[in-house]
């Protein structure tokens, strides 16, 4: 089956893969070939394809993902390789998104925390375990 993953400004992803395993709104799922048609929107996580028994990982910023006639086409404002990630700056970045959210008295907008550190988060798990 075939994997493309497409950002506004380039193709990050356009290969045949043997599996897919990604994050919806509604859970993470996978995708072998000859699934049924399936449509799924994305929440920040990972994607995860599965070629020649390698995992080649990326992060996925939300987006959509279809899937029709073995072909798989993810649709996202930012995907990223473990290549394209600074662990420095991931890692501060979760640091301070946990600090805020800690902070119990601090006023913070909580969704916006929650969200930079999931970021952060699928960044590092991508950066530090790509490919294994």
């Amino acid at each position: 089956m075939h994997l493309k993953i497409i950002t506004h400004d380039k193709i990050v992803f356009d290969e045949d893969v043997d599996e897919i395993y990604t994050r919806g709104v509604d859970g993470e799922f996978g995708i072998l070939k000859g699934h049924v048609p399936v449509m799924s929107a994305l929440d920040i996580g990972v994607t995860k394809a599965i070629q020649n028994n390698k995992a080649k990982m990326f992060t996925t910023m939300g987006g959509i993902f279809q899937f029709k006639d073995d072909n798989a086409l993810i649709l996202t404002d930012i995907a990223e390789t473990g290549d394209d990630i600074d662990v420095t700056r991931a890692r501060s970045a979760k640091e301070r998104a946990e600090a805020r959210l800690a902070d119990k008295q601090a006023e913070i907008d909580e969704k916006r925390a929650e969200s930079a550190l999931a970021r952060a988060k699928a960044r590092l798990k991508v950066a530090l375990n790509d490919g294994k």
